[in-house]
């Protein structure tokens, strides 16, 4: 079993400050408007000039309600119709899209996220399951998975993601409490979040996770140790706790938020130190950011043999893999450069009938990113960064290029007992690991001018 991960609370509040979650880098705050779609075409051709891992996203947008706390790109409506009408873009993204990849290519991955995936009822679900059979081929063994809200939820749409071959389910929980529940408008009884477990665990899905959030209306530490006991009887596999990002400036509807009492920062790192003592002491890992995993779960292992990877989907297992991701807003990845989709339904539906990839934003990186972005990632995943076998794998010298961040870690992080400095790199302590997105900051070449875009650390 694991050992309870200590939390120091001094050092936390020090370094909660604005930053990343390093899903990407660049961050997507660098994607800009000012490409060409040539360009980006161009590249997908270059890189599929052989076979290539597929990891591929469908972003499902529509909600019945709003969740106040909510920082997705959704549409709200309770028209069903309406997905019918996205399903058939979808075709078309899909047809425009297919001719770029090689075609060998296989699909290692695939994730459906939104809002609501099981908005659509099951009869829709089926229907993008055989346009994406045809289209695609599929590793065995892929990774499938899907987001579910138990609100809207059958045991049909369970069984039809199923056939899809999905057998990794998530849903969110965020807290049970009932007066939290109606601060952010999303009412869920927990008889409704048992029935999405036991239907998850009865029709063959190999995985459970759970999400909730700390740092809504009206909690408290005893509250959220409620919430923590109860979601533990779902026997979820995974745990994302997640610390609200209140960010009204670019989710307008979060102002609501705000009418109820908010917890002090006090108060919100004594529910993240409950949070991490109390899954660490039960046999979870702490595996990074937000995320625990079980320690037989795949993630865990993959930390273990230095394996792990992260993406836009998180903390993923198949590394190297590039993202096609379909549907408004979605973003995808090669090897050099990210694009996101429009962002609005409109402009999404306005490109594909004009037989035109419905690109948004691009983000093409240099050979900077490219090293920056493994030492980032790797510092995420690893919790750790080895100098010697960076610069054999990067083919530079690590100790050279990144004096300055070096220089910077030993002043402070290193000082203060986030991380242990070794001859041949450094490691993150307990606390340090609590603070991981502060250590990736110091190899951020973009941070000085974009932190205040971003969520608190902690």
């Amino acid at each position: 079993m694991s050992s309870a991960l200590q939390v120091d609370l001094d050092l936390v509040r020090k370094y909660s400050v604005p930053g990343p979650r390093y899903t990407s880098y660049p961050t997507a705050v660098q994607f800009t408007s000012e490409f060409t779609p040539e360009a980006v075409i161009d590249d997908l051709r270059a890189t599929n000039a052989a076979p290539r891992p597929l990891s591929l996203y469908f972003h499902l947008p529509f909600c019945q309600t709003l969740c106040w706390f909510c920082g997705c790109t959704t549409v709200i409506t309770g028209d069903v119709t309406k997905a019918d009408i996205y399903l058939r873009y979808l075709e078309k993204e899909i047809a425009l899209t297919r001719p770029l990849l090689h075609p060998g290519s296989k699909v290692v991955q695939m994730h459906f996220g939104g809002g609501t995936p099981n908005f659509l009822n099951p009869d829709q679900l089926r229907r993008l399951g055989t346009l994406i059979r045809d289209n695609f081929g599929f590793e065995p063994g892929a990774e499938l998975s899907v987001e579910l809200d138990p609100r809207r939820l059958t045991r049909d749409h369970v069984a039809a993601f199923r056939e899809m071959g999905v057998t990794r389910a998530s849903f969110g929980i965020q807290d049970f409490d009932t007066a939290v529940q109606k601060a952010v408008n999303r009412i869920q009884p927990k008889e409704l979040s048992d029935a999405a477990a036991a239907w998850i665990h009865e029709t063959g899905y190999e995985s459970l996770n759970v999400d909730l959030i700390y740092g809504l209306p009206h909690q408290t530490p005893e509250s959220f140790a409620r919430t923590i006991e109860l979601a533990l009887e779902l026997k979820p596999d995974r745990f994302a706790v997640f610390n609200y990002a209140h960010v009204p400036w670019m989710k307008p509807a979060q102002k609501i938020v705000e009418r109820a009492v908010l917890p002090t920062p006090e108060t919100k790192l004594a529910m993240l130190k409950l949070v991490i003592e109390t899954l660490t002491a039960r046999g979870f890992v702490y595996i990074g950011m937000d995320h625990f995993a079980r320690e037989t779960d795949e993630l865990a292992v993959a930390q273990r043999s230095r394996t792990l990877w992260r993406n836009f989907q998180g903390y993923t297992t198949r590394a190297g893999a590039d993202i096609y991701g379909f549907g408004m807003s979605s973003i995808s990845q090669t090897p050099t450069h990210y694009r996101q989709n429009e962002k609005t339904l409109p402009e999404y539906y306005a490109a594909l009938d004009q037989d035109r990839l419905p690109l948004h934003r691009a983000c093409f990186l240099s050979e900077d990113d490219r090293i920056r972005r493994e030492v980032i990632m790797r510092l995420m995943c690893d919790l750790e960064l080895n100098f010697d076998s960076l610069s054999a794998s990067l083919g530079i010298d690590f100790r050279a290029k990144f004096a300055r961040e070096i220089a910077a870690l030993a002043d402070g992080p290193a000082a203060d007992g986030l991380i242990e400095m070794r001859p041949d790199g450094f490691a993150a302590t307990d606390v340090g690991r609590l603070l991981i997105r502060n250590l990736a900051m110091t190899f951020d070449a973009y941070i000085g001018s974009t932190e205040k875009r971003f969520s608190k650390t902690i």
